[in-house]
């Protein structure tokens, strides 16, 4: 048995949306329908589902067509930015309009893949995403001031995005946000040992702020050793709240609000928390 989750409630027509989870990989795909009803019970409504490599795009489309809560997002990872030749390319391109944005794409410098390989399939995504008018979910572990030269130079502020799972400081936060990119909290927030995530949540402002679990991993403190899933943001939102010293409800509504906007997503009517 799990212990009994955090839950939501509220009377408006926001939910907490999951800004990044891979609901089309395992073991999530194999459970989607509890993964689902789990997550809505929490208050979780919808779900941004980023791409990772290019053989799973398939099943994104098919998960999201069954599933019109599940938006999907797609893109090349960092780690398999070799699978990003021309074909590929082309294949995104055509792609990518059915999703809510590009990603996740960025740097990251303990992948086997040459950080050359990776700026290139990086930069040639931000190119398309551009091109559609996408944001983008960007992958960054450590190389900040390169992501953010990057973005910079490819002239991304046109876009904007998420900068997923963030984990440099406030200060480089700012950075990103000048170029119209919000800053995303996951369940590493809640963890003990945890430092700049308490900083992000409590530094940054409200209305830059997404949520997300990054599921299955990053799972919360709480639920450590078992793999995540989208129910368990609520413990990220209420370790947000306890932070900046405000109600749940409002953290929840503010990062759904900026989730709608940076992502340009409607409002959805049946999204409201539950017990």
């Amino acid at each position: 048995m799990y212990p009994k989750q955090t839950q939501l409630q509220s009377e408006d027509d926001s939910c907490l949306i999951d800004s990044h989870c891979h609901l089309d990989l395992e073991p999530l795909v194999s459970h989607l329908p509890q993964i689902l009803n789990e997550a809505a019970a929490a208050g979780v409504s919808r779900f941004v589902v980023p791409g990772v490599h290019p053989d799973g795009w398939q099943r994104m489309a098919e998960l999201a067509a069954a599933n019109p809560v599940i938006l999907p997002a797609f893109g090349i990872h960092p780690m398999h930015a070799a699978a990003a030749d021309e074909e590929t390319l082309e294949r995104l391109a055509q792609l990518a309009p059915l999703g809510v944005a590009i990603g996740e794409i960025g740097l990251d410098p303990s992948y086997a893949a040459a950080l050359e390989v990776q700026e290139a399939a990086f930069r040639a995504q931000i190119r398309i995403a551009l091109g559609l008018g996408l944001p983008l979910l960007v992958h960054c572990r450590q190389l900040f001031q390169r992501t953010l030269r990057v973005l910079s130079e490819e002239h991304a502020d046109r876009t904007g995005g998420i900068m997923h799972a963030f984990s440099g400081s406030p200060e480089m936060a700012r950075e990103f946000i000048r170029l119209g990119f919000a800053i995303s909290i996951s369940g590493t927030v809640t963890w003990t040992n945890a430092v700049k995530p308490l900083r992000i949540a409590l530094e940054l402002p409200l209305e830059q702020l997404v949520l997300e679990t990054d599921a299955p991993d990053m799972t919360p403190q709480r639920y450590r050793g078992r793999f995540n899933r989208p129910a368990w943001m609520a413990e990220t939102a209420a370790q947000v709240a306890r932070l900046r010293g405000i109600p749940v409800e409002t953290v929840a509504a503010a990062t759904a609000g900026n989730t709608r906007r940076v992502l340009r997503l409607p409002i959805s009517r049946a999204c409201l928390y539950s017990m």
